[in-house]
């Protein structure tokens, strides 16, 4: 008898190829740093232009006054996300942090990112993640909150 050809599932192969990350990064000493229009403008701007820099095409994405929450795919070529993260946070440090007259870097050292498995888990996800500035008292509808948006439309 021959023996079985096991198939690669069909929804699993752009997850191996090209994954869709969460991401979580926050500000050294919880400092309230992001939650401006400067800090906003800062982030978005890099993130923009890392899709074509760095291969990393950034979806939707939060800023609460002491961290980031944001979604994230990375093209075949891409940096890797050690060296993009690295890149980003640097660069956003470096203006971030002279804007607002602070010496040193702001981020923390690390950060948590989350490999995502299905588009149900994108949207829950953002559900929860898009309340945080209610949850935290800021205002009273997720869509009230000016520091979120959407670079890239990121479909799963």
């Amino acid at each position: 008898m021959p023996a079985k050809q096991h198939r690669h599932l069909p929804h699993l192969a752009p997850f191996a190829a090209e994954p869709l990350v969460f991401f979580t990064v926050v500000i050294r000493e919880r400092r309230p740093l992001l939650a401006n229009p400067h800090a906003h403008e800062t982030l978005r701007d890099l993130w923009k232009r890392s899709a074509e820099m760095n291969g990393w095409w950034v979806g939707d994405y939060i800023l609460m006054p002491d961290h980031v929450h944001f979604f994230a795919r990375a093209s075949r070529s891409a940096d890797t996300m050690k060296d993009w993260i690295k890149m980003w946070k640097s660069v956003s440090s470096r203006r971030i942090a002279a804007e607002q007259g602070i010496k040193g870097t702001i981020w923390q050292k690390d950060y948590f990112d989350r490999f995502l498995r299905s588009g149900e888990n994108y949207s829950e996800k953002w559900a929860y993640v898009e309340r945080n500035p209610v949850r935290a008292g800021l205002v009273a509808q997720p869509e009230e909150w000016p520091y979120r948006g959407r670079i890239h439309p990121l479909m799963y």
